[in-house]
């Protein structure tokens, strides 16, 4: 028997007949997956150096797909992907469409009234992208001034995040990925907000792109991996891979190729 299946026992046992039922519903997912012989794990294709569909190869990439490899190897069984963005991922995962999100989730109060997090691996701050011929905007104090635009992603942390910080700037919800990018190379708006990841992104794929880190920390921010609420068998087990990857390595090697150690968290 599956040493997690035999956990789960043991905690039916401990909780004794009053808790069976709560527990019974609690060990579903991991039971679930076991039955199947599948984990569905929710990505963001776009997420570059986290969870990215390379459109050159055709491959997935990055530091998640690594690690949801991983997961599944671990597990015993098959990893299937089931693509999201951050705009409708809790309404995904309520819904039962994957059993865990594995492509690099803030952790933030919102989200945690509708999903649990594992520990976090990943910390990383906010940064603007603007374009090359601005040059209005050269530090991080230029963007909050009169007049100015800022492009954020709806669903995405940083979105409450501008809306309390900028005092004297407008801000533009962009709907859709790829649109915040738009907003910023068509000029209707003077920089948008991401993250370490996606500012690498930029960098990387175009010839416009100018990144700015924050002159101090804006808001530092911890990564982790969301899992379905109320499922504290499914959670422990994440927390037992999270724990052994910052432990045997697997976490380092996973960041390194997609330029991500600064990020990770080993402790």
């Amino acid at each position: 028997m599956h040493r997690w299946a035999l956990f789960v026992i043991w905690c039916l046992c401990l909780f004794g007949n009053s808790g069976v039922q709560a527990q019974v519903v609690a060990t579903d997912t991991l039971a679930e997956i076991l039955r199947t012989g599948v984990l569905k794990a929710c990505i963001w294709p776009d997420y570059f150096g986290i969870s990215y569909h390379n459109p050159r190869s055709g491959k997935f990439q990055g530091v998640d797909i690594e690690l949801s490899r991983a997961l599944a190897k671990d597990l015993g069984v098959k990893l299937e992907y089931v693509e999201t963005d951050f705009g409708k991922l809790l309404d995904d995962m309520q819904q039962g469409k994957c059993q865990i999100a594995m492509m690099g989730v803030a952790v933030f109060p919102s989200r945690a009234l509708r999903v649990d997090f594992s520990q976090p691996y990943l910390r990383g701050d906010a940064y603007a992208v603007t374009t090359l011929n601005n040059t209005a905007i050269k530090n991080w104090s230029n963007l909050d001034q009169p007049g100015r635009v800022i492009s954020v992603l709806k669903g995405t942390f940083l979105e409450p995040l501008m809306r309390s910080r900028l005092k004297h700037a407008s801000l533009l919800v962009a709907d859709q990925p790829g649109e915040r990018e738009r907003d910023v190379e068509s000029g209707r708006a003077d920089a948008f907000i991401t993250d370490y990841p996606y500012s690498q992104l930029m960098l990387a794929n175009t010839d416009w792109a100018r990144v700015i880190a924050p002159d101090s920390p804006v808001q530092m921010t911890d990564y982790a991996y969301a899992v379905p609420k109320n499922d504290p068998i499914w959670l422990a087990r994440v927390n037992a891979f999270v724990s052994q990857i910052k432990k045997d390595g697997r976490l380092k090697n996973a960041a390194a190729p997609n330029n991500l150690l600064p990020m990770i968290i080993t402790e």
